[in-house]
């Protein structure tokens, strides 16, 4: 049976959140300390001061290690002041003018806006990969120098760039922890930067990206990627890291910037391109192993007057007024020949026939492309209320290794599933993901995770005649059923008989709670009812 939990114990909390990356012990301690800075700046506009600031540093941190090291090997005839030692071992090269100490004994300065502006254009111009991307207006009279000041202070009790802290990830943790604090603050307009990470987990955990090409239309800051290099390297013996290639694309500008830092910040390499993949496809040719994708739900200004004949609407031309079916038969494009997608679509993808869009989800179903669909609970998403789903699509159904499931939909009813964080927003705990992925797996025929069966409330295997029954509408409450009820071995007749005893009681409570109420009113001198 299965239930919407509430708030767990500070200790489960803790727990919970530890598994999901969400916290490694101060990050919330730091936020709170960051955020007090922040005065009336918006958070829109804060986020790019404090995670310019722990970007930089990280990467001058990082450099600091290798300075040293290379000069104690000086007399081997490595050279600490050559760009080229650190470029060689992957550690961007950080120019005099942009190292921490110099920030650091700055930071009290009314010049330190102008110090940090000089610090990121060094680093952008000596280290390409990274020009355009960092943020370069911190003399700016809106943003107060004395506080910019103490952040500086702050960030540097941070020890994020050696060895130790890059092996735990501590930086990229308290850069997510950020991103998503300030998506929260942010409301609607944070959606367009993060997806939440158990959202994320659970797209990687159903399709597993071990190797090959990982590619996200609309990627963000960039956490599907990070999610599947950490999926790779915790359930592999080592790093693998080099087995996925990375491609994907922003169409906002300061968004593409958070991306580029979020990979950099982790090592990791990926051509993540500036623009809008309807009318400006920078992976024209790509035909990617696996797609991830978490697009903006239900875009109605998305050009598509200008799309009607583009050959990606291989299912139909998507409607104008919404670009949902736009995204699905766009990543059904970019798949390759034994590609796997999973998404975020909203709810209304599932069932609509408005302006064609149940044409094409017929389409998209008789060509035997829908894996599996999954109902989401409702405050997943920082961005929006409005209700979810995932869809899994695969251009091979049956490839040798698992069973053929071809004619096949695995439906999953996980609107249940998660926990309160607080009063607006709902995180999947580790179990929940596990459950949902262990179905999925299992479904698909894959040993490890032992045996499928349709569970009823939770999931069932539907055969595409019974979706064609149900006018090719994929909403899973309509195939999952209805969720077992415990029997208490009770017979009918005692139960009936206990109950009817029990609601005489309560009415009879109700009653003599009246009465006392009309008393003290009463007394009052409000009574006369």
């Amino acid at each position: 049976m299965t239930t919407t939990r509430q708030r767990p114990t500070p200790a489960n909390t803790e727990r919970e959140q530890a598994d999901n990356g969400a916290t490694t012990g101060y990050e919330a301690e730091l936020w709170q300390m960051a955020d007090a800075l922040r005065g009336s700046m918006d958070a829109a506009e804060y986020k790019h001061v404090v995670l310019g600031l722990i970007f930089l540093k990280y990467i001058s941190d990082a450099f600091e290690e290798a300075y040293i090291r290379l000069a104690a090997e000086s007399s081997q005839g490595a050279d600490p002041e050559d760009p080229d030692e650190y470029r060689a071992e992957s550690i961007f090269w950080v120019p005099v003018e942009a190292r921490w100490s110099r920030l650091r004994e700055q930071a009290r300065q009314p010049t330190i806006g102008q110090v940090v502006d000089a610090a990121m254009a060094g680093i952008e111009r000596d280290n390409p990969a990274l020009k355009d991307v960092l943020p370069k207006d911190y003399a700016r009279p809106i943003l107060d120098k004395q506080r910019l000041g103490q952040l500086i202070d702050l960030v540097s009790n941070i020890t994020v760039g050696d060895a130790e802290a890059r092996a735990k990830d501590v930086l990229g943790r308290v850069y997510e922890y950020f991103l998503s604090q300030f998506a929260s603050a942010e409301g609607k307009r944070g959606g367009e930067f993060y997806t939440p990470r158990s959202v994320v987990k659970l797209l990687v955990e159903m399709l597993e990206p071990y190797q090959g090409r990982v590619y996200d239309p609309c990627c963000g800051s960039s956490g599907m990627f990070v999610q599947s290099v950490e999926f790779i390297e915790a359930h592999t013996s080592s790093s693998t890291r080099a087995d996925i290639s990375i491609y994907g694309q922003e169409s906002n500008y300061t968004t593409w910037r958070l991306a580029k830092m979020n990979l950099a910040i982790r090592g990791i390499e990926g051509q993540i391109a500036h623009g809008d993949s309807f009318h400006n496809d920078r992976h024209p040719d790509l035909k990617a192993d696996f797609i991830l994708a978490n697009p903006p739900f239900n875009i109605s200004d998305w050009g598509g007057e200008r799309l009607q004949d583009d050959q990606r609407w291989q299912y139909g031309a998507p409607p104008k007024g919404n670009a949902n079916f736009a995204w699905v038969q766009h990543i059904v494009h970019h798949l390759a020949p034994t590609g796997a997608a999973g998404f975020v679509l909203a709810n209304g993808s599932m069932s609509s026939n408005q302006s064609r869009e149940g044409d094409i989800r017929k389409s998209l179903l008789e060509a035997d492309l829908v894996d599996c669909m999954v109902a989401l609970p409702g405050q997943l998403f920082y961005s929006t209320q409005i209700p979810a789903c995932l869809w899994f699509l695969s251009r091979n159904r049956r490839n040798g290794k698992y069973r053929d499931r071809r004619d096949e939909i695995l439906f999953i009813d996980a609107r249940k599933l998660g926990w309160m964080v607080d009063r607006t927003h709902r995180d999947f705990a580790p179990e929940d993901i596990a459950r949902i992925a262990r179905a999925y797996h299992a479904w698909r025929g894959e040993e490890s995770a032992g045996t499928y069966e349709d569970v009823p409330g939770f999931c069932q295997s539907a055969s595409l005649e019974e979706v064609r029954k149900h006018g090719y509408v994929l909403t899973p409450g309509r195939y999952v059923g209805a969720e077992v009820q415990e029997d208490d071995g009770q017979p009918f007749a005692e139960k009936m008989q206990r109950l009817t005893a029990q609601w005489q009681e309560q009415q009879a409570e109700a009653v003599r709670l009246d009465a006392a109420i009309d008393a003290n009113l009463e007394q009052l001198g409000f009574g006369g009812r």
